[in-house]
C-alpha cells in the first residue's frame, strides 16, 4: 500500500466550518460495505438502521480547552508569545505540551500565562515542538485562558457557541483534545429513539490526543506511528459487548475512536474486558475485525489514518468511489460535516 491509494480530491467549500443547526440535522451516506452500494439518507433515519438487540457504543470523553497563549521567559531576560496547546497529563503537575513555536525552547524556561497570575517550568524536550511542562493549577489555566482547540482547517477561532458544539451531547470524562465527531449528531431525543426500537446504548472513554492532527508522512503507511491515547472501559460495557457478541448480535460503534478502543481490547485480551490504559492500535486494510459489524462516522481528511481504517472496515475502492459520490452532491466534510453510516 502507498499513502497515495486513500487520496481524493475535495473542493475547499465542501469543508463544514459551522456545525449543522440543528446538531441532527446533517446528511447521512449509508455505504454497505459487501456489496459497495450505497444511497442517499439523513442522521434523523439511524433508527432505522439499527435492529433490536444491537448495541451502539458512544465515546463520553469531553474535549478541553486545550489551546493556550502564553509568554516564554528564560533566564537571560529572553521572552516572546507562544502557542501552548496542552496534549496529555502525565503526572502530578506534568503535562506534555505542545508549543508553537517550540524547537528553541529549553529545560529551566518558563511559560507565563496571565500576566504573571500562573507560571510553568519546561522540564524536557520530547521532540517535534513537544515538551514536558510542570505547572500546578494547570486545570484553572485552562478555565480561564484555554480555548476550544478547533481543527486547523475550520479556519476561524472558537466562539463561545463552538464551547457547546464541539462536544457530544453525552460528554462527561474531560481529556480529550478533539471531539468524537461522528457523536456530535446525536441529541438526547435521537438517543430515547435508539433505545425505543431496542438497541442498547454503551459507552467507553477514548481521550482523543494530539495523533488526531498528525499527517502521515511516510510513503507506505504502515511506516507510520499512531500516537497512544487513553482509555477506559467500565465492565458494565465490557457484560454488555461480551454478550452481544457472545449472542452474535451487531456491535455498532460510533465513530473511529470507539472502534480502535475496542479492537484494541479484543487483540489484547480476545475478548472485552473492564480495562484502562493506553490504545494505540492501527487499523489498516487487512484488518479482521473481530467486534465492530457497523460505523457511524464523519468523513475523512484524504491520507489519514482514519480514512484508512474506514477502508478496512468497508473496503477501499467502496469507501473512496463513495467520497466521489458525496463530493458530486455536495455533502459537508470533516468535524462539523455530515456522516456515514458503514455496515460491513
Amino acid at each position: 500500500m502507498h499513502v497515495s491509494d486513500f487520496d481524493y480530491d475535495l473542493p475547499p467549500e465542501h469543508i463544514a466550518r459551522t456545525p449543522a443547526e440543528p446538531r441532527d440535522a446533517s446528511r447521512m451516506l449509508v455505504l454497505d460495505g459487501h456489496t459497495g452500494g450505497f444511497n442517499d439518507s439523513e442522521f434523523r433515519n439511524l433508527p432505522g438502521y439499527l435492529r433490536a438487540g444491537d448495541v451502539l457504543v458512544l465515546n463520553d470523553t469531553r474535549v478541553i480547552r486545550a489551546r493556550t497563549q502564553a509568554r516564554l521567559e528564560r533566564g537571560s531576560g529572553t521572552s516572546r508569545t507562544m502557542e501552548v496547546f496542552f496534549a496529555e497529563p502525565l503526572g502530578s503537575n506534568l503535562w506534555q505540551v505542545l508549543c508553537k513555536p517550540g524547537r528553541r525552547i529549553r529545560p529551566g524556561d518558563r511559560a507565563i500565562f496571565g500576566e504573571g497570575a500562573f507560571a510553568g517550568t519546561f522540564r524536557e524536550n520530547l521532540g517535534s515542538d513537544l515538551h514536558l511542562l510542570e505547572l500546578e493549577s494547570a486545570d484553572r489555566v485552562l478555565e480561564l485562558y484555554g480555548e476550544i482547540p478547533l481543527p486547523p482547517y475550520i479556519e476561524r477561532a472558537p466562539t463561545d457557541a463552538d464551547a457547546s458544539s464541539y462536544q457530544t451531547v453525552f460528554a462527561d470524562r474531560p481529556g480529550a483534545v478533539a471531539a468524537p465527531t461522528a457523536g456530535l449528531h446525536f441529541t438526547p431525543q435521537m438517543l430515547d429513539q435508539i433505545r425505543a426500537v431496542g438497541v442498547q446504548v454503551a459507552t467507553i472513554t477514548l481521550h482523543v490526543g494530539i495523533g488526531t492532527f498528525q499527517p502521515v508522512r511516510t510513503e507506505r503507511p504502515e511506516d507510520h506511528t499512531l500516537h497512544p491515547e487513553r482509555y477506559e472501559v467500565s465492565s458494565e460495557t465490557a457484560r454488555m459487548l461480551q454478550e452481544a457478541r457472545h449472542e452474535r448480535r451487531r456491535v455498532v460503534a460510533v465513530g473511529t475512536t470507539s472502534t480502535r478502543t475496542l479492537e484494541f481490547l479484543m487483540a489484547k485480551y480476545g475478548e472485552i474486558r473492564a480495562d484502562s490504559g493506553r490504545a494505540d492500535l492501527y487499523i489498516l486494510p487487512g484488518f479482521q475485525f473481530r467486534v465492530v459489524s457497523a460505523l457511524l462516522t464523519n468523513f475523512h481528511l484524504p491520507k489519514s489514518t482514519l480514512l484508512m481504517l474506514v477502508c478496512a472496515l468497508a473496503g477501499r475502492d467502496n469507501v473512496l468511489r463513495a467520497y466521489r459520490h458525496a463530493v458530486a452532491n455536495n455533502y459537508r466534510f470533516y468535524s462539523y460535516g455530515d456522516c456515514m453510516f458503514v455496515v460491513k
